[in-house]
């Protein structure tokens, strides 16, 4: 079976991270814990984001077949983490919660606060089609 991340996927993607990143970056909790959590809880939020995009990613998605498509799997996590954060920090923007260039760090925290469960939205509606 060959496998390919198309504008469908993207699509997808962007779809499921906006619909958790839009009620969740309305909070005043998540823009808080941008401002005032750790580096190091930062950074374990990130694992975590990556750990169970891949795990879900490697059930649903690759129904646990990967022997032949590690580039295509890691690729999937990557580019599905990335383009929830690019969304995530989209609606901060419009919310004029992402103060990028006076305080890039708040902003960046903030980002990785947020995608973590926007981040499983958009791989759940990703996952949707596949046979």
């Amino acid at each position: 079976m060959k496998f390919s991340f198309n504008v469908e996927d993207a699509s997808q993607v962007f779809v499921g991270a906006f619909a958790l990143a839009v009620p969740i970056s309305f909070s005043e909790e998540a823009w808080k814990l941008g401002e005032t959590l750790p580096l190091i809880n930062l950074f374990m939020l990130f694992g975590l984001s990556v750990l169970f995009l891949g795990l879900f990613t490697y059930q649903s998605v690759f129904q646990k077949n990967i022997t032949t498509r590690k580039t295509a799997f890691v690729f999937r996590i990557v580019i599905a983490y990335i383009i929830t954060a690019f969304v995530v920090a989209l609606v901060l923007f419009c919310l004029d919660k992402l103060p990028f260039f006076e305080d890039p760090m708040t902003s960046l925290n903030r980002i990785v606060v947020i995608t973590m469960p926007a981040s499983m939205g958009a791989i759940v509606v990703d996952s949707l089609d596949k046979e």
